[in-house]
């Protein structure tokens, strides 16, 4: 477990801003990643999209890196870099040679301290067109698309900022103003409410005169993100059938599950995967292979800061009825409250778990990534081995006691049926 105790430094500047430095010199690279304490959890109904939006605008250039040149800056040095937007969470990440490190440090400081003078309506109404495009090809007129969005509006309440997709809604995106957007930036893309993480080969005295050069300057409104919500529960089952231009039958079974990094999340991981990890996993083997009824099955635990969502998708064969598939499921889900997990798929699933998470973190922007990700859940950056010693625990009796104590409750059955088969 050596390798995985990874060596840090932690501090913040004056203004609130969070910085944690790991030094790798393995490869002469450097990963630069920030995660802004906002997502689309922190939006109101009639508000929506707006955090995925503005993940658009921070590539549209600041006052002193007009429009299209981050990625041309990047990319010229021969870098990579993107975004992306969750629930909880917007980060923005560069990977490049280490010689380039200040190039990336300039260049995430100025979208966070001078973005507002770059702001435009043009700009805008241009992100704009782009999301709502990238929501009809993605949900509209995407097979089984608008799913998701479905569940979620049925698993949470309505208040419930889990409950709409991080996309948004079509017309809320099409709202927005400038206003609105600059008032975002000013609420919560204030260094107070950011980490930095920079990890690779750089010399520690040389990288944190850069990064007071660059962000130390940058005013701050204090604002640290807190959301709270308890998770909610179900009163009952709830079965929803809807029409789609699809050709076979789909169903989505969805529980409440435990948040991101507590009690249950590993082990409803470590379910999921016996379940529908493999080829030879329990509902993959037996209703793909064995019975011939499914064309594809998975499982799945989408854990968050707030809540968490264990999810069954299967899709029927041509033919085949949507009942019979349902059936199955609850058989073997039964089988595990009663019987659990043999004593070799629970290694096979441990010993997968452990050398994909260790290949992963020989890149050393996901490594970043990480860090940021440990920071944000347990104010503790070097939680690598914490985060595998949760798998390391599940037993074959606990389980029993997981699939008792969430696949026993009421649940969302949502069913996907091709146009013209009528809906509930």
């Amino acid at each position: 477990m050596n390798l995985l105790n990874i060596k840090y430094e932690k501090y913040k500047l004056p203004n609130g801003l969070e910085v944690i430095l790991h030094q790798n010199k393995n490869l002469p690279l450097v990963a630069v990643n920030i995660w802004y304490k906002v997502g689309s959890a922190y939006e109101k109904r009639g508000k929506t999209g707006i955090a995925h939006l503005f993940e658009h605008m921070m590539f549209q250039g600041s006052e002193n890196a007009a429009k299209e040149m981050h990625f041309r800056f990047i990319q010229e040095a021969g870098g990579t870099l993107n975004g992306s937007t969750t629930f909880d969470r917007t980060n923005y990440y560069e990977k490049l040679p280490a010689n380039f490190l200040e190039l990336a440090l300039w260049l995430e400081s100025d979208r966070m301290g001078f973005l507002l003078p770059a702001l435009t309506l043009e700009k805008l109404d241009n992100q704009k067109g782009v999301v709502a495009n990238e929501r009809l090809e993605r949900y509209e007129n995407q097979p089984y698309g608008l799913a998701w969005e479905k569940l979620l509006g049925c698993l949470f309440p309505e208040n419930h900022p889990y409950s709409w997709p991080t996309i948004g809604y079509l017309d809320d995106i099409k709202s927005y103003t400038l206003e609105d957007v600059t008032g975002f930036f000013k609420n919560y893309y204030s260094p107070s409410n950011a980490c930095l993480v920079v990890a690779g080969d750089f010399e520690s005295v040389q990288c944190k005169d850069l990064i007071e050069k660059y962000f130390g300057g940058i005013p701050s409104n204090g604002y640290s993100s807190k959301n709270s919500f308890e998770i909610p529960s179900l009163d009952k089952t709830i079965q929803v059938k809807y029409e789609d231009n699809v050709q076979l039958e789909r169903i989505y079974i969805a529980w409440h599950s435990d948040k991101a990094y507590t009690n249950d999340d590993a082990g409803l991981d470590i379910i999921s995967d016996i379940l529908c990890g493999s080829k030879n996993s329990r509902l993959y083997k037996k209703l793909v292979y064995e019975k011939e009824i499914a064309q594809d099955v998975s499982a799945m635990q989408i854990s968050g800061e707030l809540s968490g969502i264990f999810m069954i998708i299967a899709t029927a064969k041509p033919g085949k009825d949507i009942d019979e598939l349902k059936k199955e499921i609850f058989y073997e889900l039964q089988n595990l409250q009663e019987n659990g997990v043999t004593a070799r798929e629970l290694v096979r699933c441990k010993n997968g778990i452990k050398s994909s998470f260790i290949y992963s973190l020989q890149q050393i922007d996901n490594l970043a990534d990480h860090l940021n990700a440990y920071n944000f859940y347990f104010s503790e950056p070097n939680s690598f081995i914490k985060d595998l010693e949760r798998y390391e625990g599940v037993n074959n009796d606990s389980v029993k006691s997981i699939s008792k104590r969430y696949f026993t409750k009421p649940n969302v059955q949502l069913t996907v049926v091709p146009q013209g088969k009528g809906s509930l």
